[in-house]
Parts: C-alpha cells; sequence; structure tokens
C-alpha cells in the first residue's frame, strides 16, 4: 500500500524453480476479467507489484472466490512454493512459564 513498504523474503530449501505457476483452473470468462481487474486495481494502488527482473514467473495462480452475499475476494494459491520454502516454527510460550520468568530476578 502507498506509504507501508513491506519486503518479503522466503529462504528456500531447494533452488529456486523456473515456473512455480500452476495450470490455470477452468474458469468462466466473467472470472477471468474479475480477477484481472482485480489485479490491476492491486498494481494500480501499489499493493502488489511485478517481481523485477522475474517479471514473467508467475508464483501463484489467482482464484476468485466468491460469497453467498455477491462479493468475492481476489486469492492465491501457493501450495507449489510452499513445497520449496523452509518451514519457520515459533512455539508460543506457555502463559505459566513466561509467568515464572517474569517472578524470577535476574542473576
Amino acid at each position: 500500500m502507498r506509504g507501508h513498504d513491506m519486503e518479503l523474503y522466503l529462504d528456500l530449501e531447494r533452488p529456486y524453480p523456473p515456473m512455480l505457476r500452476r495450470p490455470p483452473y477452468l474458469d468462466r470468462p466473467e472470472t477471468r476479467k474479475e480477477i484481472g481487474k482485480n489485479i490491476n486495481e492491486l498494481l494500480d494502488m501499489d499493493v502488489i507489484r511485478k517481481i523485477g527482473h522475474n517479471e514473467i514467473v508467475k508464483i501463484t495462480t489467482p482464484v476468485l472466490i466468491t460469497w453467498n452475499n455477491g462479493k468475492s475476494r481476489l486469492c492465491g494459491d501457493f501450495r507449489t512454493l510452499n513445497n520449496y520454502t523452509k518451514a519457520e516454527r515459533y512455539p508460543i510460550p506457555r502463559i505459566p512459564h513466561a509467568l515464572d520468568k517474569l517472578e524470577k530476578p535476574n542473576t
């Protein structure tokens, strides 16, 4: 978003594959048009951007999720990319353990 730059780096377990994009889902022409419209809006708002020197490499297949009320949401299918990324596990500390640490003085 404008004014909120965020860099995202992923640690990959294997070399970066030349193509992570899955074959496109079979969508109706109206759905494909809506996906294109959503992507163009996000590009115009600087929410998403092309990948730089790898502009031809697409890392996701866009999916349009439509609810019963007629509203839709653009999502990405990152299952293929997930196979290449290292899992980062940050366990949530247990509250009693954290409180015990707070009660003990640092020595």
